[in-house]
């Protein structure tokens, strides 16, 4: 497999998991339960899985009254944006 294959792989996989860690910790808050630290969060969205992240906030209305996620959100989506150019110029 060529590594754009690997590559994409691995952006279904980590986006996947993003979505899925969101939807656990709404179905954890709803619930009254333990939940998932913001940082986890954060970081599955800075590892590639920002798509993920924003489509299960916007799903689930998961984190969207809080500024300070929302920025950081943000900044995490620009640093993915910034890395598929810099992925996409270098091939």
């Amino acid at each position: 497999m060529s590594d754009i294959r690997y590559n994409i792989v691995y952006l279904i996989l980590i986006n996947l998991f993003s979505f899925i860690l969101f939807y656990v910790d709404k179905q954890k808050s709803i619930k009254g339960k333990w939940r998932i630290k913001e940082s986890t969060l954060h970081a599955a969205g800075l590892m590639g899985g920002i798509i993920g992240s924003i489509a299960a906030m916007i799903l689930f209305h998961h984190k969207t009254k809080k500024p300070k996620f929302i920025a950081i959100t943000i900044i995490a989506l620009l640093f993915n944006a910034f890395l598929a150019y810099e992925f996409i110029v270098n091939l």
